[in-house]
């Protein structure tokens, strides 16, 4: 799975203690939600906000759940 996280997802991986392995396991096992522009997973306490364009995972936004 090739991840590509924007600045701003970075930013809140640090700001929210989250790293790329979680992110992978949210994508992985998380519930997956529609969004306008891509999909949302959440897992445990962690969620990501991201779009599939290519086989690339590109990630907008990480939250906290």
């Amino acid at each position: 799975m090739e991840l590509i996280i924007i600045i701003h997802a970075r930013q809140q991986m640090f700001d929210r203690g989250i790293d790329e392995n979680q992110i992978i396991k949210t994508i992985k096992m998380g519930s997956r939600i529609k969004q306008t522009d891509g999909l949302k997973s959440v897992y445990s306490y962690a969620g990501v906000c991201y779009k599939i364009r290519g086989g690339k995972y590109i990630i907008k936004t990480v939250t906290l759940e």
